[in-house]
């Protein structure tokens, strides 16, 4: 098989890339591993309202609409923000891939699911990638360009390379572990309207936990934390029965229903300046950090990453095609470098993602890595004692937008360690 663009990985960056590509009549196909989208569907999936408009979700894939914060803790303090309009959407995760890959399919997009990349051959101005089905078979799809979608595996990139430089390229690892559950209609209404964190040693240590609405009477309650080899830390199961049972009274408990366990691995870089490319292949979403460590929020960023690379391969293709008609055609001018637009995505999507990026990636690692103390929790506690004064839309603002200048001489020494 033959294909301009072969994307591996149909999660939100693989999934969208492939239909802005088949929406401009690109022959592409999609690859992924999975053969049933909604399988490990684990993403806490909250969004700031306008990122829906922006990126064109339907309403088929939210969940919930949010309009308030609850941050529990530390210990037993509880803060709560409440606004009267709506602030955002929990999004169903499973239906957003479905949606996006429906869509790919519909403008002509081939899609391939169950079968995994076990690895890709560059052969002048041609991909060749080896691809297995369930059942064993392996088959060479050949392309003009190979995109690694497939998250913080970077099954086809690799992991960046160690540089001189300490923590250049240095990968910061958390796991997460979350629960899709049905309570009681009353409990549920409790929680319907806000996303909810529990903060501080005493809920997780080195992370966090979190309630967010789903479609009632259904609520996604989970546990994260950044991993740190130099402690000692419980099993995430262990931590999130300990959240339950702070969070909810035993009847409710036992009326409780589990429908989903799932979690998951999120790595990434600080400054996000490693390899985004190797010769005709490209990474996208998490292969490329695109996952946020202060709030382990990745599917705005991934969107925004196909974004990005969506016009620049558009154009590398439409020159690669202009270079074979002008080589066919005696007499004309020197065909332009078909690899040139790409040269520029690393830094546009650095651009996209703000210069905000580094100080909210340095802010997560000493939040959530230094949380493990009383020390820590007192800082925390100082830190959101300071932001109770603020809206509902100041605190998306900072923990959606990354806004910290809004709150520089509140935040700028927690950040650097001053208090």
């Amino acid at each position: 098989m033959r294909c301009s663009v072969l994307v591996v990985g149909a999660g939100p960056a693989g999934a969208e890339l492939t239909r802005l590509l088949a929406l401009a009549g690109v022959d592409v196909v999609l690859v992924e591993r999975l053969p049933d989208l909604k399988r490990a569907a684990f993403s806490s999936a909250a969004l700031p309202l306008e990122a829906l408009d922006r990126f064109g979700l339907p309403k088929s894939v939210v969940a919930a609409r949010w309009t308030g914060w609850d941050l529990l803790g530390p210990g037993d303090q509880h803060r709560r923000w409440d606004s009267a309009t709506t602030q955002g959407v929990v999004l169903d995760f499973a239906a957003l891939r479905r949606w996006l890959v429906a869509e790919a399919e519909a403008w002509g997009a081939r899609v391939l699911l169950g079968q995994r990349a076990l690895g890709w051959e560059q052969r002048g101005a041609a991909v060749h990638t080896t691809i297995q089905a369930i059942d064993g078979r392996r088959r060479c799809l050949v392309s003009d360009w190979l995109i690694d979608a497939t998250g913080q595996q970077r099954a086809l990139l690799g992991d960046p390379a160690p540089t001189m430089r300490p923590g250049a390229h240095e990968l910061v690892s958390g796991v997460g572990l979350e629960w899709l559950v049905s309570v009681p209609q009353d409990c549920w209404q409790r929680w319907s309207d806000r996303l909810a964190f529990a903060l501080g040693i005493d809920w997780v240590s080195q992370g966090y936990g979190w309630v967010f609405p789903m479609q009632a009477p259904r609520l996604k309650i989970g546990v994260c934390r950044l991993l740190d080899p130099s402690q000692r830390q419980p099993p995430l199961g262990l931590v999130l029965q300990r959240l339950l049972e702070r969070l909810f009274e035993p009847q409710q408990r036992r009326q409780m229903a589990v429908l989903d366990r799932h979690g998951g691995l999120i790595r990434s870089t600080i400054h996000r300046r490693e390899p985004h490319r190797r010769g005709r292949l490209i990474a996208i979403g998490d292969a490329v950090s695109t996952a946020n460590l202060l709030g382990g929020e990745g599917i705005r960023h991934a969107l925004t990453s196909s974004r990005v690379l969506a016009p620049l391969l558009l154009d590398a293709l439409a020159q690669a095609s202009t270079s074979q008609a002008g080589r066919r055609a005696a007499g004309s001018s020197p065909p332009r470098d078909p690899d040139g637009p790409l040269k520029a995505y690393p830094a546009l999507l650095r651009r996209a993602l703000g210069w905000r990026w580094s100080i909210s990636g340095r802010l997560a690692r000493r939040t959530w890595l230094d949380l493990r103390d009383r020390r820590a929790d007192a800082r925390l506690e100082r830190l959101l004692t300071s932001l109770e004064q603020q809206r509902a839309e100041d605190l998306g603002a900072l923990l959606f937008g990354y806004r910290f200048e809004r709150y520089g001489a509140r935040t700028l020494p927690y950040l650097l360690g001053w208090r």
